[in-house]
């Protein structure tokens, strides 16, 4: 396969899976948004760098939510994929699920989502191109959809604090 072939959005998938501990919790008792971001990070990065084939660096997180506590004692699974790529860049997607502790062979609550942006560098540091992606199912092709509408979101919001900056409005302090 040539390193630019497309590659199906199958081949980025990556599941880490941890158990929270006492050294993960904040001052509430729960474990804290940090520790639950770090591992966002670490399982969208090894995503990133599977389907671009090398090094891959985190640009942006554009979005995470926290839609439940976890807690000491939960097993949590990341799950991450590429939805979508650019030249250089690629939007991850990730799904946090937490076993609870005390309800063991229960179903995974979905706990935390978050869409993060990579660029692929090369040794330099210096972005270098990136194999599209090819999604397979309806839902890929739904998250492929979806990113490119966080990107442009993403390009317009950057674009129009650009242009807050360059050109303030006049204010008068009387």
């Amino acid at each position: 396969m040539n390193d630019l072939d497309g590659r199906p959005t199958a081949h980025s998938r990556v599941t880490l899976s941890r158990i929270m501990t006492a050294i993960d919790v904040n001052l509430y008792g729960t474990v804290h948004g940090g520790v639950l971001m770090k591992f966002v990070d670490d399982v969208a990065g090894a995503a990133a760098a599977r389907h671009s084939g090398g090094t891959a660096v985190t640009a942006a997180i554009d979005e995470i939510v926290f839609a439940e506590p976890v807690r000491v004692g939960d097993l949590v699974h990341a799950y991450a994929q590429v939805n979508w790529t650019g030249s250089s860049s690629m939007e991850v997607g990730v799904k946090l699920a937490a076993e609870r502790w005390d309800t063991a062979g229960g179903v995974p609550l979905t706990v935390a989502t978050a869409y993060l942006v990579f660029v692929a560098v090369d040794v330099s540091g210096h972005p270098r191109p990136v194999p599209p992606v090819v999604p397979e199912t309806g839902e890929d092709q739904r998250r492929f959809r979806e990113a490119i509408i966080r990107r442009e979101h993403r390009l317009a919001r950057r674009t129009a604090i650009q242009q807050a900056r360059a050109d303030p409005p006049e204010t008068s302090l009387r």
